[in-house]
C-alpha cells in the first residue's frame, strides 16, 4: 500500500531575469568522413512531454531536486528564489531522473568501504478535485550497487543476449525502454486521490554513484511531478517533509553562470520538462550510385558533421540554471529508417568526432537494435571519442530496395554527436588501422617516454699487478670487438649504470650476478674476477645490450 497525503500550502518569491549572446561550435572531425559529406536526416520528434531531473547531477545534499508545481524554491547556495518548472502533465507523459550523490568531504570516502547515502525519490500529485488514474507501460530505476558504472568496461561491440550488460544504471535502464518493458518493481497503474500526493518510487543515491530512472505513462487527468533526495528517510512522510521545506538541494554550481547558459558558452544540465520522447526520421540512399552514405544519428549545435540537422528538442519549462534545451536528449528514443540499393557487403558503422586538441574519452556506452530483411539484432557498444565501431555487416540484396532500421534509447553518461554510416568494408579497415596505431602511439607515449640521447658511461679498467696491458686492436693479441658507441658522449651527471649481460655472459667460472655494471672499490679497482679478456668481452657485450634497450623493441 501507498501512503496518500493532502497537498499542503506553497509559497511564493521572485526570480531573475537573463541574457541573450553568440558563441561559435567547437571543432572536430571524424576520419570515417574524410573527402565525404554526410546528409541530413531531418527527422522529427514526438510531443510527448518528459520530465528531466538532471540538474543538478551532482547533488551534495538533501532537498529538492525538481518540482513542476506552481511556485518557488530557494537555493541552498545563495539563499535566492528559483520558480519551478511549471507545468501540467495530462495523458501521455514520460520521466527521466539522473544523479550522483557527491557530499563535500567526497575526497575522503573510499569506494572500498559502505558508503554514505541519499535516498532519490519521485513525487506524484495531484491538485484537482478528482482522483487522478496512472498507468505505466515501460520503464526502470538502477543505482549503482545494481548496476556499477566502470568507466573502461565493455568497450567495442557485443552481442546483447536476452540478458542485458549492465554498464552503469544509465545503461540498464535504458535497454528497458528499448525493449519495451516495465521493472517488475514498478507498478504497472496508480491512482491519485483528490488533492493528494504519493511517492511513486524511492531508491538508493550512494556516495560516489549513480541513480537513474526512466519511466513512460498515461494519465486520465492533470498532476504535477516533483523530484527530492532525502538523508535516510524513515517513511514517505519523511520525503514529503523535504518537499514541504521548499528547500532545494545544494549542488547548483551553475547559478552563477546564468549569462554563460544564456550565451551558449555551456551546456549546464536539463532542469525542466522537454517536449518528445522519440525521434523519427527516414532516408534513402543508393550506395552504388551515391558512394557511401553518413548521417547524424545524434546532433547537436557543436557535433552536426555539416548538415546543419540539430537532434536537440525544446522545453516546455526550465530551472533557471537549467540548460536551455534537451541538449543531452537523455530517455529519447532514435530510429533511423534507412531504404538502401546497392551490391554486396557493407558495414554499418557508429562514430564518435575527434575534439581538436582534447584527449579521448568514453563517448557512448550502451545498447542498439539493427532490424533488417534478415531479422532483428542487438548490441552492446563501447565507443570512445575519435572512434569507428562497426555494428555489423549488412548484405544488400542488388536491385532491390533494402530496409534498415537503427534504433537506441540514449543512455545517461554518453556525450551526444554521434555518426551513423554505411561504407565498404575496406574504407572502414583504413580508418580502423589509422586508429590502431595511433593508439598505439599514445600508449608508447604515456607508458615508456624516450630517453635522452646519450651513451653508456666508458669502461674504466684499474692496473693490474705485474706487466699484463690490454693488446692494441690490430696487433697481434686476441681480437676483441670494439664497444659501439651510436650515441653522443654522456652529459655531465649521468649516473644511471648500463644494465647488466645477458644470462649467458658466465666466463671464467663466474656466478651470474644481479650487479648491473662491475662494483667498483673506492681505489677504483674492478672487484670482479676472471681475466682482463673476459672483462672486456663482458663490457662490451654490456654496452650493446644497453643500446638496445634504448632503441626500444
Amino acid at each position: 500500500m501507498r501512503s496518500v497525503f493532502p497537498i499542503g500550502p506553497i509559497s511564493v518569491c521572485l526570480t531573475l531575469g537573463l541574457g541573450v549572446a553568440i558563441v561559435h561550435p567547437a571543432h572536430a572531425y571524424v576520419a570515417l568522413m574524410a573527402g565525404q559529406k554526410a546528409r541530413p536526416l531531418n527527422g522529427t520528434f514526438n510531443n510527448v512531454p518528459v520530465l528531466h531531473s538532471n540538474q543538478p547531477e551532482e547533488v551534495e545534499g538533501p532537498g529538492i531536486l525538481i518540482s513542476t508545481s506552481p511556485g518557488y524554491a530557494y537555493a541552498s547556495e545563495t539563499g535566492q528564489a528559483l520558480r519551478n518548472a511549471e507545468y501540467t502533465f495530462n495523458g501521455e507523459f514520460g520521466m527521466h531522473l539522473h544523479h550522483k550523490y557527491f557530499p563535500p568531504n567526497r575526497r575522503s570516502i573510499s569506494r572500498s568501504d559502505r558508503r554514505a547515502e541519499l535516498t532519490l525519490a519521485a513525487i506524484l500529485i495531484n491538485p484537482g478535485v478528482r482522483p487522478v488514474h496512472i498507468r505505466f507501460s515501460k520503464g526502470a530505476v538502477r543505482n549503482s550497487f545494481e548496476a556499477p558504472y566502470l568507466a573502461n568496461n565493455l568497450m567495442g561491440v557485443k552481442p546483447l543476449g536476452p540478458r542485458p550488460w549492465n554498464t552503469g544504471p544509465g545503461d540498464a535502464t535504458a535497454v528497458q525502454m528499448l525493449r519495451g518493458r516495465l521493472d517488475s518493481r514498478l507498478t504497472d497503474e496508480i491512482t491519485i486521490p483528490a488533492r493528494s500526493r504519493i511517492v511513486l518510487f524511492q531508491t538508493d543515491l550512494p556516495a560516489l554513484g549513480i541513480a537513474n530512472a526512466l519511466l513512460r505513462g498515461r494519465s486520465d487527468g492533470p498532476f504535477h511531478i516533483a523530484v527530492v533526495a532525502a538523508k535516510t528517510p524513515n517513511s514517505d512522510r519523511d520525503v514529503l517533509a523535504v518537499l514541504d521545506e521548499g528547500r532545494l538541494a545544494p549542488g547548483r554550481v551553475y547559478l552563477s553562470r546564468i549569462n554563460d547558459i544564456h550565451n551558449r558558452r555551456i551546456f549546464s544540465r536539463v532542469g525542466g520538462v522537454a517536449l518528445g520522447d522519440a525521434y523519427q526520421a527516414t532516408i534513402s540512399h543508393d550506395l552504388d550510385t551515391n558512394g557511401p552514405l553518413h548521417v547524424p544519428f545524434t546532433s547537436t549545435d557543436r557535433h552536426h558533421f555539416g548538415t546543419r540537422d540539430v537532434q536537440v528538442n525544446a522545453l516546455a519549462s526550465r530551472m533557471l540554471d537549467s540548460s536551455l534545451d534537451n541538449v543531452g536528449t537523455y530517455g529519447v528514443r532514435f530510429d533511423v529508417d534507412m531504404n538502401l540499393q546497392g551490391n554486396g557487403p557493407f558495414e554499418l558503422v557508429m562514430s564518435h568526432p575527434t575534439l581538436i586538441g582534447g584527449a579521448p574519452f568514453t563517448a557512448f556506452r550502451g545498447s542498439i537494435q539493427i532490424q533488417t530483411p534478415a531479422g532483428l539484432r542487438e548490441v552492446h557498444v563501447g565507443l570512445r571519442s575519435g572512434q569507428s565501431l562497426s555494428l555489423g555487416q549488412i548484405d544488400l540484396v542488388p536491385g532491390v530496395v533494402n530496409p534498415v532500421r537503427v534504433s537506441l534509447v540514449y543512455p545517461a553518461d554518453a556525450t551526444p554527436g554521434h555518426l551513423l554510416s554505411v561504407v565498404s568494408a575496406s574504407q572502414l579497415a583504413l580508418v580502423q588501422e589509422r586508429e590502431r596505431q595511433l593508439d598505439l602511439a599514445r600508449a608508447g607515449a604515456t607508458s615508456r617516454p624516450a630517453p635522452p640521447p646519450v651513451a653508456p658511461p666508458a669502461l674504466t679498467i684499474a692496473p693490474q699487478p705485474g706487466p699484463i696491458t690490454p693488446t692494441p686492436l690490430g696487433g697481434t693479441g686476441p681480437l676483441v670487438p670494439p664497444p659501439q658507441i651510436l650515441r653522443p658522449a654522456p652529459t655531465p651527471g649521468w649516473l644511471n649504470p648500463p644494465p647488466p649481460p645477458p644470462a649467458s655472459s658466465n666466463r671464467g667460472g663466474l656466478a651470474p650476478s644481479p650487479l648491473m655494471s662491475p662494483m667498483r672499490s673506492r681505489s677504483g679497482s674492478v672487484g670482479t674476477g676472471g681475466s682482463l679478456v673476459d672483462r672486456y668481452r663482458d663490457a662490451v657485450e654490456a654496452q650493446q645490450q644497453f643500446l638496445r634497450d634504448q632503441r626500444g623493441p
